[in-house]
């Protein structure tokens, strides 16, 4: 099959079947700033050749630098089996798997993700996954709307400015009253919190570790919201749960969380995977759906999507949510990534990450004029405090080959001076040596 191309005359008589005199005057709603410069496309190339060009061309991006970012998207090591399952035809779309009948391989796949997320939070029930853990967290301040009647809410200042920035948007046209507490030392600030809990308070919401990578123990907070008849909300750190006390452990009604570092890897801001548990007696209040196990007319396991309590099923004021199509193949990913590396390798790689993190702090500690922060236990995610613009320093490092961490000061006003840094399992000690003699380079 040949193609051949539309003649002046033909090209006219096109223009003028729509109205428009030239191709100029087609285009000219279009500002000139955004205008294209030419309409001359590149001769066409072979598949080899596209792929030699494109290939050249991206390694004009930075992803040659080795990461030391974190601020709650890590990068992890993904086994390559989770790419290899995840990829085949019948788990290819992440629609809504609708009819039963035709879809056990998927469902059962959810079944199993429900239950792996519940052994790792400690709670007692799992949804079907969500968008990501800003939404999710999200949901969950929602739920809590829901679940207690009342429209306060407590935003601790250690959540992700993210997710609380998601948060303050979701929440402006509605009658929510967003009451944000600031940390003391990297922790939840105790005091703070009691001063503006009280009987009007739905929920309380938390994260752990936080955004400075702090880990804290929020049992005493949960109980606080307990005696004020409110409940708590933690947003947690997956891979962290194989070491630090879960949110079951710390009597939290709704955990959620960013699912991203369970297999999924790190693109610009997604897709990832959100993921929200909670408290049996608060189930009916969930958003999204649950996938349930159930028995046919001969007593043969079977999987159903259940408590689907959504505008499309029951009428728009009482569904728990708008979420509507379930993004199971991110939701694959974490319960192939956590099947594989199981509970003892899971332990392993947080062990590492805590490990390798507080190698690096002993080491940053013998660079001049650096402050590695130490107020409180952080898991692999710290504070340090540079003799100048954290923004600035990072730039020279990216010229020496190194993504070195998160400026704080682009969220907290005062706090330009001060780095976010993040260590996983991938970072080897060779590059955490070579990290330390570039940053003392740089500040020289």
């Amino acid at each position: 099959m040949s193609f051949t191309p539309h003649t002046p005359t033909e090209i006219k008589s096109m223009l003028q079947t729509i109205g428009v005199s030239s191709i100029d005057d087609l285009f000219s709603d279009i500002p000139e700033t955004l205008a294209p410069k030419s309409f001359n496309v590149p001769s066409a190339l072979s598949e080899h050749e596209v792929f030699t060009y494109f290939s050249n061309l991206s390694k004009k991006n930075a992803s040659h630098l080795i990461n030391f970012v974190g601020g709650g998207y890590y990068d992890h090591f993904i086994p390559s089996v989770v790419d290899a399952l995840s990829s085949r035809g019948e788990f290819a779309t992440a629609y809504t798997p609708y009819q039963p009948e035709a879809a056990q391989g998927t469902l059962q796949a959810i079944f199993e993700y429900q239950t792996s997320m519940v052994r790792l939070t400690g709670m007692e029930v799992s949804n079907a996954s969500l968008y990501d853990g800003g939404t999710a967290l999200i949901e969950a301040l929602l739920m809590s709307l829901r679940v207690t009647g009342r429209h306060e809410i407590i935003l601790d200042g250690g959540v992700s400015p993210i997710f609380r920035k998601m948060i303050q948007s979701t929440t402006k046209n509605l009658e929510i009253k967003l009451v944000e507490v600031p940390v003391t030392h990297g922790r939840s600030s105790r005091d703070a919190i009691k001063n503006v809990l009280s009987d009007q308070t739905a929920a309380v919401i938390l994260q752990n570790p936080n955004f400075f990578g702090v880990i804290d123990d929020h049992t005493d907070i949960s109980h606080m919201a307990h005696e004020q008849g409110g409940l708590s909300i933690q947003s947690v750190y997956p891979i962290s749960l194989a070491l630090i006390k879960s949110p079951g452990e710390q009597d939290i009604d709704i955990a959620t969380g960013e699912g991203q570092s369970l297999g999924i890897p790190l693109s610009f801001g997604g897709p990832y995977l959100g993921f929200l548990t909670s408290k049996m007696k608060f189930v009916r209040k969930m958003p999204g759906r649950i996938v349930g196990l159930t028995e046919d007319s001969e007593g043969r396991p079977g999987y159903v999507l259940t408590l689907q309590a959504r505008e499309q099923h029951i009428r728009r004021e009482k569904a728990t949510s708008n979420i509507c199509s379930n993004h199971s193949l991110l939701a694959l990913r974490a319960v192939i990534y956590l099947s594989v590396i199981g509970k003892s390798g899971l332990r392993d790689v947080a062990k590492l990450c805590l490990d390798k993190a507080e190698y690096l702090k002993s080491r940053l500690d013998n660079i001049p004029g650096v402050k590695v922060k130490r107020s409180s236990p952080t898991f692999n995610e710290f504070t340090v405090e540079l003799p100048r613009d954290a923004g600035e320093v990072i730039g020279a490092m990216i010229e020496k080959g190194f993504a070195a961490g998160f400026p704080l000061g682009r969220y907290y006003p005062g706090l330009e001076n001060y780095l976010l840094v993040a260590v996983t399992e991938k970072r080897t000690k060779e590059e955490i040596g070579q990290l330390v003699e570039a940053l003392e380079t740089v500040l020289k």
